[in-house]
């Protein structure tokens, strides 16, 4: 086999409860080179694409690249895939931690899940011994207490779990999977396809090293981009003050949603609930991810008052937004305290503040009431139904059963004009950065395969001034304008699609990495040169399947859309324009080589081997 893969895939069948070794094919590596690419692959070729995302013939993928469990400074990701029973499209999310190298150091490359098991079940995999155990007695238990549970059980405290809580275990269409006391695999609400499957965890203990092609180089590459990873002011401020160290940074530019996306200045606000804020408050230490120089995660602890006791992974910036600015809570503890619940009870805290803000505003327009909420007053800024939603959330009690399925089927559930304040993109909430802020960011909302996310482009990255000269990205565009996006984002989508299948932390790749790097590190690693020309043609190939997928259930220009809320001018707060979406749409499907109805032409999949 290539060097830095394992050469093996894990299939296990949970309705028969039979496990299976196959091996990772060589064509899928060369072509989709792993994590989400190599995924891609699988669920498009396997998956009837009609399939019911919570029935036994879903199939859940956990994927690692080549860079997993090397020492190549933040390749400590892994990736999940699906059909989302969220948005019932494609569906992916990641992690990083050490959950993922130690499948590596077990032997294997992934593992496809698909069945159902009889009565709740764990996957045990002892390098390679595997097992399939009861896990009746962990149904129930949150995340924490399973994973303790679990490394307590298995008599091996170096083992590494990934697992759902009580959200997934009731199937919450926003539910994810929780790895190392806090990491998640937030998106897409896999947590209930895991649920659906009676799979309550996967423990994983690993003693076999990542071998690659060449050692000597690929040592030496390491070395150099760890020195610069290590002397980048970046590095620095991320490991001082997380991801939340941007809050203030980002308000300043209106680029933090407030309110439920109805204003975008708060700096009263944006400064509690700042990295700088928690850093001079509830911070602990710095924590970081397996072989990775920046410790941007934060471990935090809460010594008096009401939320006295709560310690572990603390806040990062899209929760401080979600459950901060976007509810009007200007209180870290209270944040820490509600990501500390939809840890434990495995929830996305992205989708989850979206949907209590949705909430909140139709309480206030009385598209609900107290008969809706049993009683509970929803105010802003008040943060005891807040922390009280979150739990009716995690229970699937009350409106909190409607709420965990998202905005979008909550909305439609309530309706009268309830979608309105339904902030999301094909069904997944969006994440706290405004593209009326950063106008690429709208077309890359749009386009993005999963529903909204900022991470499938980063392109904002650009028009804040973070370059990528060898894409050919050297000036920093001006963020108001839509005219002339189109090629910016498509460049940044197939070099970050390649990015995911690595796999590498994307605060890594900006603080040292670069084009070069990347593909000396590659041929280092596996084996075989690489040019900068197939690197692209790389990312284009996998996101174009991921589009395919899509195309299947109906996915086409129509729904390269975004919340009518965010086509339209704010009238308070920081006043940018709204995005040209359907300008930059137009020559975004030209230059993809999709028609108008947005799907891949054939002379394009012919061109990309598809």
């Amino acid at each position: 086999m290539l060097g830095g893969y394992k050469g093996r895939i894990l299939r296990v069948n949970l309705t028969d409860l039979k496990v299976s070794v196959e091996p990772l094919k060589e064509d899928h590596v060369k072509k989709f080179l792993g994590g989400t690419g190599i995924a891609a692959k699988i669920l498009y070729d396997e998956l009837d694409p009609h399939v019911d995302p919570l029935s036994p013939w879903n199939k859940l993928v956990f994927m690692t690249g080549p860079l997993t469990g090397t020492l190549a400074p933040g390749c400590g990701r892994f990736v999940i895939a699906s059909k989302s029973p969220l948005t019932g499209i494609w569906g992916e999310s990641g992690s990083a931690g050490y959950w993922g190298p130690e499948l590596k150091f077990a032997g294997y490359d992934g593992i496809i899940l698909d069945g159902r098991a009889e009565n709740p079940t764990y996957l045990w995999l002892n390098n390679k011994n595997v097992e399939l155990k009861d896990a009746k007695h962990l149904w129930g238990k949150d995340t924490i207490e399973t994973e303790n549970k679990l490394k307590s059980e298995l008599k091996e405290p170096r083992s590494r779990i990934v697992t759902i809580g009580p959200a997934g275990e009731r199937l919450a269409k926003i539910a994810c999977i929780v790895t190392d006391g806090g990491g998640v695999a937030g998106r897409c609400g896999l947590g209930a396809v895991m649920g659906s499957k009676n799979l309550k965890a996967i423990a994983v203990r690993g003693t076999e090293r990542v071998g690659v092609a060449d050692e000597t180089t690929f040592r030496d590459l390491v070395k150099e981009i760890s020195s610069i990873i290590e002397n980048n002011p970046r590095t620095k401020s991320l490991r001082s003050y997380g991801s939340a160290g941007s809050m203030e940074g980002n308000e300043a530019v209106g680029d933090v949603p407030i309110k439920n996306w109805t204003i975008n200045s708060w700096p009263d606000g944006a400064k509690k609930l700042s990295g700088q804020y928690m850093a001079k408050t509830i911070l602990k230490r710095p924590v970081t991810c397996f072989a990775c120089p920046i410790a941007c995660k934060r471990e935090i602890e809460i010594k008096s008052g009401p939320y006295a006791g709560i310690k572990g992974k603390g806040p990062e910036y899209e929760t401080c937004a979600s459950f901060g600015t976007l509810l009007l809570i200007d209180d870290i503890e209270v944040v820490a305290k509600a990501n500390d619940l939809c840890t434990r009870y495995g929830i996305d805290t992205i989708s989850c503040g979206s949907a209590i803000a949705f909430a909140y505003e139709c309480y206030e327009k009385g598209l609900i009431t107290n008969e809706d909420t049993e009683g509970i007053n929803l105010s802003w800024g008040d943060h005891e139904p807040f922390l009280k939603m979150i739990e009716m959330i995690g229970k699937r009690e009350g409106i909190g059963f409607i709420l965990g399925d998202g905005v979008k089927l909550a909305s439609e559930k309530i309706g009268k004009d309830a979608n309105e304040f339904a902030i999301h993109v094909k069904g997944l909430e969006m994440p706290m950065h405004d593209p009326r802020a950063y106008k690429s960011l709208a077309l890359g909302y749009a386009t993005s395969n999963r529903g909204a996310c900022h991470l499938q482009a980063a392109s904002h990255w650009v028009e804040r001034g973070t370059l990528f000269p060898e894409l050919g990205l050297e000036e920093k565009p001006n963020r108001f304008t839509s005219e002339g996006k189109a090629k910016m984002v498509i460049d940044m989508q197939n070099f970050m699609a390649v990015i995911d299948s690595l796999i590498i932390c994307k605060f890594a790749l900006t603080c040292g990495y670069t084009l070069n790097h990347l593909l000396r590190l590659i041929e280092a690693a596996i084996g075989y040169k690489i040019t900068k020309d197939e690197f692209i043609r790389t990312g284009e190939r996998i996101f174009n399947i991921k589009r395919m997928f899509n195309n299947r259930l109906g996915i086409s220009k129509k729904d390269d859309s975004l919340p009518e809320r965010i086509n339209k001018p704010l009238s308070e707060g920081i006043k940018h324009s709204s995005p040209d979406l359907d300008l930059m749409l137009d020559e975004y499907y030209k230059l993809r080589g999709w028609d108008e109805e947005g799907k891949p032409k054939p002379e394009k999949l012919k061109e990309l081997g598809l």
